[in-house]
């Protein structure tokens, strides 16, 4: 059978890595379908989508010359998202837990938390792999 692009088709999930899945298509070729191909918002953990062995639907978005083929789950979809992808010319209509408006303000100070945290974590494994800062030796 041969794989065109545009063509939608059912494979099976034979391998997951951080940065996508392998899906094996009819008559045995493999496919990838990268991590932000998966689904319409941001995928952080492809695991939480599918696992090893689930049926899916993909639609055939490249056919490389060396053989790679590319797939999208998100773009299979019979509806899928005319506005994925796109920003919002309404800033204020972005929502965090899917109940209330989460502004600029309140996202860059999440932001600069988590990014405070990450820091300090590292710092921690640094210090921590160098013995500590004022270790006295001897």
């Amino acid at each position: 059978m041969s794989i065109e692009v545009g063509s939608k088709l059912q494979g099976k999930v034979t391998g997951i890595t951080n940065f996508g899945a392998f899906v094996e298509l009819p008559g045995g070729s493999t496919g990838l379908v990268h991590i932000s191909e998966v689904a319409d918002n941001y995928v952080k953990d492809i695991n939480e989508h599918f696992s090893v062995g689930d049926q899916v639907t993909v639609k055939v978005i490249n056919v490389e010359k060396d053989g790679k083929i590319g797939l999208s789950i998100k773009k299979a979809k019979d509806n899928p998202n005319p506005n994925a992808g796109r920003r919002k010319s309404n800033p204020k209509s972005n929502t965090r837990g899917g109940d209330r408006p989460e502004n600029f303000e309140a996202k860059m100070n999440r932001f600069l938390k988590d990014s405070e945290d990450r820091l300090a974590s590292l710092k921690k494994q640094t210090e921590s792999k160098r013995g500590g800062r004022g270790a006295k030796k001897g």
